[in-house]
């Protein structure tokens, strides 16, 4: 061949290539082709092979896109773009880990690649990590402009400065008002302030000058969806999918929203049209299983989860929904398994939540003290992972008490909204308030919702609130609220929680454990409505709920000391409004529920006003969505195993016997 054949033969590999990456972007089967003239002309041709792979990726050829390119990582593994485009292919086909694993090369490569750091905050999203996710967010920020103030406000807000970044995007704004980077990153920075509705302002500014800011559209909707305006949320997540559920992390949140309202048949929906366009999706698998077990459909459950456990048998969170089932028995092979995921992974969450699965199934075996040890170490890894304080919980309790004296409610009397709906069912974690609801719920009159976070966000944001000229902090302050400020509480609280209901019956229930806290503040703004205290016997309940992993608060629950000290001021603040508001609240101890149900049954109906029904001791046949770890049985009859449970763990229990003192003693009653 001549030299002047060899150039030709360059020259037109090199036009051809050009034509292949121009037509990638609107025609990517054509650029396909193009690519594979190439490589047969010039095997191997790394920029062909390039864009051979991101093409596969562009028509939803995942598994052949990621054969290619991993190939082509082995071959150039200095890339970053082989490595953006891998990571890319990775997150298409639900494998999180290799896709921030590849993504996170692609930036190490290439420090200012602002297109990985979106796509990076994308498959961080995925995996659940929202706060990395929102750091490589501010990394494109920076790698894609030049601009100093942004450039050195995005870096100040990486770091966690946001005094050094709030001056300098605030000037900004003051030069240029519709600079919407500018816009986006001042709302994040307010959101991490904790100032919510001044970011949710000024994202919603963002969107109205730039409608196509998907990333601030993004953080809105995240955001908002945190809260109680849920079809506020899905409304923006529908915008980005634009009736597609290929952004799979959008598609997951819009789910997620499903399923808090309720419409857990929607959110099926959603996983099964992308599990049935890629169904190589691990999480989206366990999601689809958490939607089929609220419905009862436990046998299709624990298929899903063991799908997603053929895809990654380390993803710990699967092997837990299997336990949490609780009616799901492990066989050796499961717990060879699980113990081989213990060794190959160093996931964090995976690892607590293979200690807490493999509790599980050794307690199943009846090897009690192998059980006790794999749940020491789950808790004790989840316990490095969050901020709890027993101090200020039980300081809290105190200052709770100090303010709803006897006086302090007679003057408030007939004040608040006079909704008489709200059914709230309080207590500890694990102390049969499922089984409560699910009875009541069984009756004609009453619906069933699920565990509500209204009334606490309503009280967490009284807790932040800027406390300013003197003015009182939470609980002291609601001494200074007027009965138009109670009522206007009363009617916020029914009005946030219209979105969850589904029927017309005239009561609902709302079954957040965590509200015992609230019990003074519910008698204010809403002095209709009905509290039921859920009670079970200190050791059964507090053991019960340190074996529970819980998918997101009771950060009391993963210490032994921790959680009998949380069952102890919870005991003496009920045992207050028993003294203060005498009747106001009934109690429901579950070990006299389960031996004399039917006596129990209609005291609560009593109470609650309804006459008796029989469907209330057949609660079981309801088959209403149920999505706590009780899911599965409430829906057999009454049975009395786990009343004494706690007694084959009694030989390792003495740091909880020794802290609850007077509390276990005296037990039912408070001491």
């Amino acid at each position: 061949m001549t030299s002047d054949s060899k150039l030709e033969r360059t020259t037109s590999v090199e036009d051809a290539l050009n034509t292949a990456v121009q037509l990638l972007p609107q025609n990517p089967d054509v650029a396909l082709a193009q690519a594979e003239e190439i490589l047969k002309t010039v095997p191997n041709h790394p920029q062909a092979k390039l864009v051979a792979g991101s093409a596969y990726r562009r028509l939803g050829r995942f598994e052949e896109a990621r054969a290619v390119l991993e190939a082509l990582a082995k071959a150039e593994p200095r890339s970053p773009v082989t490595a953006l485009e891998l990571g890319r292919a990775a997150l298409e086909l639900g494998d999180s880990d290799t896709a921030v694993k590849e993504l996170r090369r692609a930036v190490k490569l290439k420090t200012d690649y602002a297109e990985a750091w979106v796509a990076l905050a994308d498959a961080l999203r995925l995996a659940g990590d929202e706060k990395e996710a929102d750091s490589a967010y501010l990394q494109s920020v920076r790698a894609s402009t030049r601009d100093p103030f942004l450039s050195e406000a995005a870096l100040a807000m990486v770091d966690g400065k946001l005094g050094v970044a709030e001056p300098l995007l605030r000037q900004r704004l003051k030069n240029q008002p519709t600079d919407v980077a500018a816009l986006r990153m001042l709302g994040e920075l307010a959101l991490r302030l904790g100032r919510e509705e001044d970011g949710i302002l000024l994202l919603r500014r963002v969107l109205e000058l730039s409608p196509g800011f998907d990333t601030a559209r993004e953080l809105l909707a995240r955001t908002i969806g945190r809260g109680h305006r849920l079809q506020e949320a899905i409304d923006e997540a529908d915008i980005l999918l634009q009736g597609s559920t290929k952004n799979v992390s959008m598609a997951m949140f819009k789910a997620s929203l499903l399923v808090r309202l309720g419409k857990q048949d929607q959110a099926g929906d959603i996983y099964k049209e992308v599990l049935a366009r890629n169904p190589a999706h691990p999480k989206m698998w366990m999601g689809l299983g958490h939607v089929l077990k609220t419905t009862g459909k436990q046998a299709e459950a624990v298929a899903a989860y063991r799908k997603a456990l053929d895809q990654q048998p380390t993803l710990g969170e699967s092997w837990w929904s299997l336990a949490n089932l609780k009616t799901v028995r492990f066989s050796e092979q499961d717990v060879n398994a699980m113990r081989t995921a213990l060794r190959r992974t160093e996931d964090k969450e995976d690892l607590l939540h293979l200690h807490f699965s493999l509790g599980k199934a050794m307690e199943d075996e009846h090897k009690d003290e192998d059980a006790f040890r794999y749940y020491t170490e789950g808790n004790r890894l989840r316990r490095t992972q969050i901020e709890y304080s027993a101090d200020d919980t039980e300081d809290q309790c105190k200052r709770i008490a100090a303010v709803f004296t006897p006086d302090f409610l007679a003057a408030r009397a007939g004040q608040g909204f006079p909704a008489r709906d709200p059914i709230f069912i309080v207590g500890l974690p694990r102390a049969g308030s499922t089984l409560i609801e699910q009875i009541l719920s069984s009756h004609s009159q009453v619906e069933g919702t699920m565990e509500l976070p209204d009334m606490m966000s309503m009280v967490s944001r009284m807790r932040k609130a800027e406390v300013k000229d003197g003015a009182k902090k939470y609980p002291e302050l609601l001494a200074d609220l007027d009965a138009d400020a109670l009522k206007a509480l009363g009617q916020e609280y029914m009005e946030r929680t219209c979105a969850v209901r589904q029927t017309d019956r005239p009561f609902f229930i709302d079954k957040m454990p965590n509200n015992w806290l609230h019990a003074g503040v519910i008698q204010l703004i809403l002095p209709n409505a009905k509290i039921i205290d859920a009670r079970r016997h200190p050791l059964g309940c507090c053991l019960s709920a340190w074996k529970q992993h819980f998918a997101r608060g009771q950060g009391f629950s993963y210490d032994l000391v921790d959680v009998g000290r949380y069952y102890r001021d919870y005991v003496s603040l009920m045992k207050h409004f028993d003294t203060v508001a005498p009747g106001r609240i009934h109690r429901v101890i579950y070990e006299q529920m389960v031996s004399d149900t039917e006596n129990e049954v209609r005291r609560l109906l009593d109470y609650v006003g309804l006459p008796f029904e029989e469907g209330c001791l057949e609660f079981y046949r309801n088959d209403r969505a149920v999505r706590t770890a009780s899911s599965e049985q409430v829906r057999k009859p009454i049975f009395t195993d786990a009343v004494d449970h706690w007694k084959r763990f009694e030989p390792w229990l003495k740091p909880l016997v020794d802290t609850l003192g007077p509390v276990l003693t005296s037990y039912p009653a408070a001491p």
